[in-house]
């Protein structure tokens, strides 16, 4: 099992974010001991999304005006269609993810999550996986996009759908391990 105590991990999301896209990362990162903060345009609560239908709410631990990018030493990128389509929308979390982007930070995105890695300029020149319907937008941003469970190009990990979780999970926390360093307490 990975440790990744004294590491601060960012999880950027919004209303219409795929709930067990956000929720699992999540769990399996708290298990590893880093510190996870779910961050969000606005505070309180963001919508999940099980596809269709309503899910559960899910609790903002940070706005992106109190949640420097500086204080992350990584990023993941949860899909869901809502939830990537606002942000990729809303300029303070284009700069957030431009930040990981920019500084050579590790970052995760599974399914559409890609889509505000895309508007942050992180995708040109990467081998990348996603769900199938971004294939063409990742391809026309300069990204190498193959179907696979997981992909890990350099500090980037990327995976399609819920089903590939694990694959996802266990890739995450090797890139998570391996290319960030643990704080004092």
């Amino acid at each position: 099992m990975a440790d990744l105590s004294g590491r601060r991990i960012a999880v950027l999301a919004t209303d219409g974010v795929e709930q067990i896209e956000l929720t699992e990362p999540v769990q399996v990162l708290k298990q590893a001991q880093a510190e996870v903060i779910v961050v969000a345009p606005h505070g309180g609560e963001i919508q999940g999304m099980n596809h269709d239908e309503k899910g559960s709410k899910i609790a903002v631990d940070q706005t992106l005006d109190e949640a420097p990018a500086e204080r992350f030493d990584a990023l993941v990128l949860p899909g869901g269609v809502a939830n990537p389509d606002k942000l990729r929308m809303i300029p303070e979390a284009v700069a957030f993810v431009r930040h990981f982007v920019e500084a050579d930070k590790p970052i995760a995105a599974i399914c559409h999550g890609s889509w505000t890695l895309i508007e942050a300029g992180g995708v040109s020149g990467k081998r990348m996986t996603s769900w199938p319907s971004l294939r063409t937008d990742l391809r026309n941003a300069g990204a190498r996009w193959e179907d696979n469970k997981v992909l890990v190009d350099g500090r980037l990990v990327t995976s399609r759908k819920p089903d590939d979780l694990p694959d996802f999970a266990r890739e995450m926390l090797n890139l998570f391990e391996k290319t960030t360093q643990r704080h004092a307490s």
